[in-house]
């Protein structure tokens, strides 16, 4: 995505499509008001309305009566963007928003990239990229936890972290720097044990960080959960009933589940991505056989996998080979059909274990409350310290505190300040990177790209 020019005026649809209640179409730009005053027909002109008002009246473009709207104004410095915004409150169908924003881009404004509103917020200084990522995964958010850390991240709190830490660092860098370029002046004498103290407690504070990068991971990602087992033994019937409804095909006809299956559930606040897979067995036909091949890579790849058993049927040998297979791997033996009666010997079978009734909807409860406990080994607290579920953070927060181990190491063993100080130096550039401070126009393409238009 080019860095566009801050002088065009931009718009786009910024609500779902398809029919709803309300559609809005959201202008941004010097020219927002003035293009406003073209379309708009109401009481008061948009150019003339004071910030933070909401006005009615109708859209009109070529004489043609387009929609009955309710037009808001946030004028410039104090909007989303910091720029002159524009949002232009529609019925909520394909038409009337199409035609409405048709008849903004006619009269001088420029479709929106991705992105392009949050990165204007960047550019103007509103929010640093940290705060830009976090409206994305307020956006993307599938559980509270991840919402409320998001909601956290809007609010400042990893920036304002980032803040404390360069004037840490920045201060250590002056002392260093006023020995390396006055050595000889009266400057205050350095004292390097202060410093090793001031750094080996910056470094246990990012190490702080960087142990919980697991947990940022699953805000991110949501916990990976394959269902593996031999045909016929429930995958289908327990990922239907943990999900309340009919998505999976469910039949007595062994391989009917021959691809893939994923959705999310919400266990405790946090999201499960549960992945029914196709029966573990030796086959011939090559789409099943696909299917199999696919069950091994989610074994291999899952943070965790509910191994399922017949519990009215003995171990049979495809049993064996699946648990033998899962068996360094993070599992919950899921004994199932207990409706039906229990044959197997459940003595024989590995721990942790459940019996449940998939079809009954028996022992869900309890099997839910296991996977938190086997995945988590306790609760995710977003609510005191610094959580970061961006990837491209945490690779930086690493460097940062590579670049400072290795300068205090040194400093420690006697070499000069200068090397230390060029350590400090590449640990801050990490940090403003973060930010936004220092950053290229590829990394705020690959943020800002994944944006949905219009936001």
């Amino acid at each position: 995505m080019k860095i566009y020019s801050l002088e065009d005026t931009i718009a786009a649809i910024s609500t779902p499509l398809g029919e709803g209640g309300i559609g809005i179409v959201r202008i941004s730009g010097p020219q927002a008001l003035r293009i406003a005053d073209r379309l708009f027909r109401g009481k008061v002109k948009p150019s003339r309305a004071s910030t933070y008002t909401l006005h009615y009246g109708h859209i009109v473009y070529q004489g043609e009566v387009i929609d009955e709207v309710i037009l808001s104004v946030m004028r410039a410095p104090r909007s989303y963007t910091r720029e002159d915004v524009v949002e232009i409150n529609c019925h909520g169908g394909i038409l009337p928003l199409r035609k409405t924003l048709e008849a903004v881009l006619q009269e001088g404004a420029r479709l929106a990239k991705p992105g392009e509103f949050t990165l204007r917020a960047f550019l103007n200084g509103r929010i640093d990229l940290t705060q830009a990522e976090a409206v994305l995964d307020i956006v993307k958010a599938k559980s509270e936890l991840s919402l409320r850390n998001a909601v956290n991240q809007l609010k400042g709190g990893l920036s304002s972290y980032l803040n404390r830490l360069e004037e840490r660092l920045l201060h250590i860098l002056s002392l260093l720097e006023a020995n390396l370029d006055f050595p000889e002046e009266e400057v205050e004498p350095l004292d390097r044990e202060s410093i090793l103290k001031e750094l080996a407690r910056i470094k246990k504070e990012l190490r702080r960080i960087l142990e919980r990068e697991k947990e940022g991971r699953i805000l991110r990602e949501g916990i990976q959960v394959g269902i593996v087992g031999r045909p016929n033994v429930g995958k289908s019937t327990l990922l239907n009933r943990m999900l309340g409804r009919e998505r999976a095909i469910v039949t007595e006809i062994p391989g009917t589940t021959r691809d893939l299956i994923e959705e999310w559930i919400n266990i405790q606040g946090v999201a499960f991505r549960l992945i029914d897979t196709a029966g573990w067995r030796e086959v011939e036909d090559r789409v099943e056989k696909e299917g199999v091949r696919r069950t091994g890579e989610v074994i291999e790849n899952a943070d965790l996998l509910l191994v399922m058993i017949d519990g009215s049927e003995k171990i049979t040998p495809e049993d064996e080979r699946i648990m033998e297979a899962t068996r360094e791997k993070n599992r919950i033996l899921v004994i199932n059909k207990m409706d039906l009666g229990e044959v197997i010997d459940e003595d024989t079978l590995p721990s942790p274990r459940i019996k449940i009734s998939a079809l009954k909807g028996e022992g869900l409860e309890e099997l839910k409350k296991m996977m938190v406990r086997k995945v988590l080994e306790g609760e995710i607290d977003t609510g005191e310290g610094i959580l970061v579920t961006s990837i491209r953070q945490i690779e930086l927060l690493r460097l940062a505190y590579r670049r400072i181990e290795e300068g205090e190491r040194g400093f420690r063993e006697g070499m000069s300040e200068e090397f230390l100080a060029q350590d400090l130096r590449e640990a801050l550039s990490a940090i403003k990177e973060i930010k936004g401070e220092e950053v290229g126009e590829e990394i705020l393409e690959m943020i800002f790209s994944r944006f949905c238009i219009g936001k």
